[in-house]
């Protein structure tokens, strides 16, 4: 199948040109001018006048059917995915996990099972590393070899995923010779559960008690001790999740110094607040770690974004239902399940907020949603490119068109949406996957199991000097 994308603008995170592309199979063939008129043919035409044409989406942060306190992530591998092409997105990276006591092996196993012949879009995995031994280090290696090169690490959650500092060290040490990245989910878990108890104590159990329990200084510590191990074993270390003034000053202090420390935001943090976590329980919709923080953190994560400190923007998608997920902590913040739902509406929210809102250029836009994520992750420029020879994962966006974000109307399997009557403007007309359209005019025309395992290499660009 040829196809051939006439009169748009494709935007990219290096400039933007008036050009045509043709499409030949999953590829890109060519790019120019009026294609059509130097005797180029095609099976099918799309005409993108007065549109963007900008590499698909990656969403590098997704946890799909993740265990998390008694329950599952809403989405399945097929739900997600598809609410993801809807949104612009045209691959994710989800998490596999390890449990402990468990090889990285059967974890990976597990996550694979569940994705193959489920997902409409392409996907890849982190590994989350739960038990750091002698074994699970010599698996990291296999890893890596596979296209898994990224191992995320906590220092919360003690009793479940956390890590200690000599763990953290030795993961981040292998990855000193295997090439491979440590993530790091950073807040001081320890600390954090002592003034929980404290919160609940003093006779506050509504959602608000997470908000002011995780405090955001119990980030930035976590988030400087990271970077220092990272120095230590002279690798790089990746931040997930970054929330706070506090963890951004630690990242952008390294970077200043030289050290490869890099880090991602999510929409919630630049749109949402610690007000929308008061309300009485209705605050549970918006419980997510690291939790939502004041109003005046936007700007701050803004201009992070701006300068680089901040290198892409992922959701950490992980939705369940208010009813009866949610309502699991009526009476304790602490047993509410932590996450939400955001993968359909990454693009738009920073579209509107960001292109729109005149704080980033619509280059850095596609920057922050496909071209960094594929760089910093192995993927580019087979993802994230609009160039020959790159996958035919394409959008075409309408820069103009105002939509509502709506649980009524949203195609994730959640029962609320955070953005609720938000009014957006910028939306994805036309998605392509490997040259197939699998969403035209808000209409789904793709087919589950679709999506292929993305190998991913390490990232170079990455290294240590």
């Amino acid at each position: 199948m040829r196809t051939l994308i006439t009169n748009g603008t494709i935007v990219t995170a290096d400039g933007s040109t008036d050009a045509d592309v043709l499409i030949d199979g999953e590829t890109i063939a060519q790019i120019g001018r009026d294609l059509d008129s130097t005797g180029v043919t095609a099976d099918q035409t799309i005409d993108a006048t007065g549109k963007y044409v900008i590499p698909g989406g990656i969403d590098a942060h997704t946890h799909m059917e993740l265990p998390f306190g008694g329950t599952f992530a809403k989405d399945t591998f097929e739900s997600g995915t598809r609410a993801a092409a809807f949104g612009g997105t045209t691959s994710i990276i989800d998490f596999a996990v390890q449990g402990k006591g468990q090889a990285l092996r059967e974890g990976l196993d597990t996550w694979m099972a569940k994705a193959e012949g489920n997902v409409v879009t392409d996907y890849g995995f982190h590994m989350i590393m739960s038990d750091v031994n002698d074994a699970t280090l010599t698996e990291m290696d296999g890893l890596v070899a596979e296209g898994i090169p990224d191992f995320k690490l906590f220092t919360a959650y003690p009793g479940v995923f956390y890590s200690d500092d000599g763990a953290i060290l030795r993961a981040m040490q292998q990855t000193a010779r295997n090439g491979g990245l440590i993530m790091m989910h950073a807040e001081n878990g320890m600390a954090i559960d002592i003034v929980a108890a404290q919160v609940v104590e003093a006779g506050t159990t509504d959602p608000i008690g997470h908000g002011l329990a995780r405090k955001a200084v119990f980030e930035g510590e976590a988030t400087n001790r990271v970077i220092r191990l990272a120095e230590a074993a002279g690798v790089p270390v990746y931040i997930v999740h970054l929330s706070s003034s506090d963890a951004l000053a630690e990242v952008r202090a390294a970077r200043d110094r030289g050290t490869k420390a890099f880090a991602e935001t999510c929409p919630q943090y630049l749109f949402l607040s610690l007000d929308d976590m008061g309300n009485g329980f209705e605050g549970a919709k918006f419980v997510c770690s690291p939790p939502l923080r004041s109003k005046e953190t936007w700007d701050d994560l803004w201009t992070g974004l701006v300068k680089d400190d901040l290198q892409l923007v992922a959701t950490d998608h992980c939705p369940f239902d208010f009813h009866g997920q949610k309502e699991l902590g009526r009476g304790d913040f602490r047993k509410v399940p932590n996450g939400l739902p955001g993968v359909e509406d990454r693009v738009d929210l920073l579209h509107d907020g960001g292109v729109v809102g005149g704080r980033i250029s619509r280059e850095r836009w596609v920057e922050i949603i496909s071209t960094a994520p594929a760089k910093m992750f192995g993927m580019y420029p087979q993802k994230g490119a609009v160039a020959v020879g790159s996958d035919a994962d394409l959008v075409i966006y309408d820069p103009n068109r105002l939509h509502t974000i709506s649980a009524a109307t949203h195609h994730m399997d959640v029962d609320y949406s955070c953005y609720e009557g938000r009014s957006v403007q910028g939306g994805s007309d036309i998605v392509l996957s490997r040259g197939t359209v699998i969403v035209r005019d808000g209409e789904f025309t793709g087919r589950k199991g679709h999506g292929k395992f993305i190998k991913r290499a390490p990232a170079n660009h990455a290294r240590m000097s």
